[in-house]
């Protein structure tokens, strides 16, 4: 095989690794479910079954799928170690995890959402109110959201454009992700109205205002692991 072939090979095998994680979340398999085997996979992505085999080594590689000789190609992890580098996702309690991040994301999230209404600019708004757009349709459809959920938080932190902040955006990406798997979406109406409150005061250059909005998301998500964790208890 020529150099170019290889290359060539490489590329398409990363995109359907990424497109196979998609296919993950989209279709919201879980932890342990079982992929679709190679023919399948390699008809519903219209590529060779080598590129398959390929784009699994790659995401076993990333920690999201096990080949299981003789049993199939299993899910073991919904969560890339890119935006997991402090492997939070190999600690087993993630209720209480997601207690914790929710925490950590009271202390650093409203501050952060203060950064981004005094520094935003007018195409950080448009993009974070195009977010809004896109998440609140997705709801509306009962589409899977979490990758836009992540990138309204992630452009948040960006908007603050403080450099320290932005390298916390895999711990706050992190956070996001592990919140809507530990809740399974239940907080779609509070997500669209602390969401759009958030963008419109800092669309208004209301500090206060873009301070308490994100406050208020986050105590939603807050309260809503604390309930489940008393409901978890009493079973």
């Amino acid at each position: 095989m020529s150099e170019f072939s290889k290359i060539k090979t490489k590329l398409l095998a990363e995109q359907v690794e990424e497109d196979i994680y998609n296919y993950i979340i989209k279709t919201d398999l879980n932890v342990g479910d079982k992929l679709p085997n190679e023919f399948e996979l390699a008809e519903k992505f219209g590529v060779g079954r080598s590129t398959i085999r390929e784009a699994v080594k790659l995401l076993e590689s990333d920690g999201i799928l096990e080949v299981r000789r003789g049993s199939g190609t299993y899910v073991v992890n919904k969560m890339p170690k890119d935006i997991d580098p402090l492997g939070l996702s190999a600690i087993e309690d993630k209720m209480a995890l997601a207690m914790d991040l929710a925490d950590l994301r009271i202390l650093l999230e409203p501050g952060i959402a203060e950064m981004a209404a005094l520094n935003a600019t007018e195409e950080d708004i448009k993009v974070l109110y195009e977010l809004c757009d896109i998440i609140e349709e997705k709801i509306a459809k009962d589409e899977n959201y979490i990758e836009y959920d992540i990138k309204f938080h992630t452009y948040v932190a960006k908007s603050s454009k403080n450099m320290v902040v932005e390298q916390l955006i895999p711990i706050i990406d992190t956070a996001v992700m592990m919140f809507v798997n530990v809740t399974h979406k239940q907080l779609t109406e509070e997500t669209m109205m602390t969401h759009r409150a958030v963008v419109d005061a800092i669309a208004e250059r209301d500090i206060v205002g873009a301070k308490t909005a994100m406050m208020m998301h986050m105590t939603y998500n807050r309260n809503l692991i604390k309930k489940l964790m008393k409901e978890s208890k009493n079973q």
